[in-house]
């Protein structure tokens, strides 16, 4: 019988550095951890991420649900409002979404990015 219920513990998953693209950093030096606790096939991807402040171009292609454990980030959609976002705080980014993600205090959230 397979395990239908995966809660989300990171002991046992491997980090996975990295950072925004060079061409996109608006300013600082932002380092990104992800741990990716789920990756099904078809593209299912669930976990949590990390990343030091610093502020970049973002763009989606995919649908993400977000919810904010710890720091302080800014997110802006190219021609919207910047929307502050802090721990407790959960959001839907929606695929075609175009603008910027700036940390001011490193951030911590959980994800599910479908694609």
């Amino acid at each position: 019988m397979t395990d239908r219920f995966l809660p989300l513990d990171l002991s046992g998953v491997a980090i996975e550095e990295g950072a925004p693209p060079p061409e996109r950093i608006i300013s600082g030096d932002p380092k990104f951890n992800t741990w990716n606790v789920e990756e099904q096939a078809g593209g299912l991807y669930a976990g949590v991420w990390e990343s030091t402040p610093g502020k970049w171009r973002i763009q989606y292609d995919e649908w993400e649900y977000c919810r904010i454990l710890s720091g302080v980030s800014v997110i802006t959609e190219d021609g919207g409002e910047a929307r502050r976002v802090t721990a407790g705080d959960s959001f839907i980014i929606r695929p075609d979404f175009k603008g910027a993600w700036e940390v001011i205090e490193t951030t911590r959230k959980e994800y599910v990015i479908r694609l």
